[in-house]
């Protein structure tokens, strides 16, 4: 079996000892190392196989002007998106197989900047200083595995040398694996992405199972922000076909700042590539918000009504005025959106929390959300209203039969068509 190419990332004139020492371990594991220099000031301490001068080349600068700059802050972006550029490139050829970084603060953010940008299914293992903490700037919405190195990582030791095995063994281990993730296949049936929110958790269990049962594998994003922006991530990727949108939290978030906020893209991505999707307001009438202190209402939210998620996250329910603000911002994202979509509103409620008995059941504002959301959604989506509410077993199989029926007539449906059905 030929050898599997792990690209080993890192700033060669200080983390050159440590480099090699991981080219060493995984040539003896059997892989092959791809030394990837993405120094600049100082001179490398080892070879490198793909040099910090062609790095800087490939990413629009070249590393005279890098070094005249003196700025490892300004030369970093340059230096990230070279490397990117080159390992897109290797990836794409199946040349290279998995990827390794080495860094503090600043190598960190490097390496993780060209991690998140290669596709789902490369190993991606980050050798940090700082992996121990707060992670999430680094990995965003990649499939990154982060590695506390304990100590700096400056200088080989005893204990330094078996973390950077432990690295090389798991990027080494990783590449082996003969599952891979791929994009559908012409005429196969596609994975469906399913966003989800806890007030909607028995509404996705029904939905994975009524899938299952009609030959659909499916995949569920909490829809906490980096859910969504995930799930979205994979449609242009490929790996996902078709979209069971149940939750539109992150829209509200978005605006009204919330913990799960979905970034300004988020709800655009499946018109714009024409994927077959089905809609729903899921969990949109209120928002999740972080409170300093434990079961303490901010003033923001004190004419609201509310309930507490957990004892730091607060779920104020919108009012009225600020649904029609979500109605509109939904409508906006959708444009791109020219058919083979249906926007299901489940009447009685948009999750657990808002159906009948629920702490932030209103009727009378959902009514005038519904409407709002009505008349702002373009016209190519069709619209079905049912009186019932959103995990209720009949909405939910409504919904999943509708979905499969978008992906089996092929996308065809055009937006005339679903106009004309606006009213089902």
């Amino acid at each position: 079996m030929p050898k599997k190419v792990i690209a080993v990332l890192a700033t060669l004139d200080t983390k050159g000892q440590e480099a090699e020492f991981l080219r060493e371990q995984l040539e003896a594991l059997g892989s092959r190392a791809l030394l990837v220099d993405i120094g600049v000031m100082n001179a490398p301490v080892t070879a490198a196989d793909l040099t910090r001068a062609q790095v800087a080349r490939a990413g629009g600068t070249a590393l005279a002007a890098l070094k005249a700059g003196k700025s490892r802050e300004a030369a970093q972006p340059v230096m990230s998106a070279g490397a990117t550029k080159l390992l897109l490139q290797r990836i794409g050829r199946g040349e290279v197989h998995g990827v390794i970084g080495l860094g503090g603060l600043q190598g960190t953010a490097a390496c993780t900047a060209v991690m998140r940008a290669l596709p789902y299914g490369v190993p991606k293992v980050m050798v940090s200083t700082v992996a121990s903490g707060d992670t999430s700037s680094y990995v965003g919405i990649s499939d990154i595995t982060m590695m506390f190195s304990v100590g700096d990582i400056l200088g080989l030791n005893s204990f330094m040398r078996k973390v950077l095995a432990n690295a090389a063994g798991a990027a080494h281990g990783m590449a082996q694996v003969k599952v891979a993730v791929k994009a559908r296949a012409k005429g196969a049936r596609p994975l469906i992405g399913i966003s989800n929110l806890g007030v909607l958790t028995r509404g996705t269990m029904l939905a994975i199972e009524l899938f299952r049962k009609r030959g659909y594998e499916s995949i569920v994003f909490h829809a906490v922000g980096t859910g969504g922006r995930a799930m979205e991530l994979m449609m242009k990727q490929g790996i996902i076909g078709a979209v069971f949108d149940y939750a539109m939290g992150e829209i509200s978030d978005e605006l009204f700042h919330g913990l799960r906020a979905g970034g300004k893209e988020r709800l655009s991505v499946a018109g714009t590539l024409g994927l077959p999707q089905v809609l729903c307001p899921g969990g949109s009438e209120h928002l999740g918000i972080l409170v300093s202190v434990p079961h303490q209402l901010p003033e923001r939210w004190k004419e609201h009504k509310h309930v507490w998620h957990n004892e730091v996250v607060l779920a104020p329910r919108l009012n009225a005025k600020e649904l029609k603000m979500v109605a509109r911002e939904v409508g906006a994202r959708l444009q791109s959106t020219r058919g083979n979509a249906v926007l299901m509103i489940p009447t009685l409620g948009t999750g657990s929390y808002a159906m009948p008995g629920g702490p932030l059941n209103d009727p009378k504002d959902d009514r005038a959300y519904f409407t709002a959301l009505k008349a702002a959604v373009p016209t190519t989506i069709e619209i079905v209203e049912r009186p019932l509410h959103a995990e209720d077993p009949a909405f939910v199989q409504e919904a999943v039969d509708r979905l499969i029926a978008l992906i089996e007539a092929g996308g065809t449906r055009t937006g005339r068509r679903a106009a004309a059905r606006r009213r089902a």
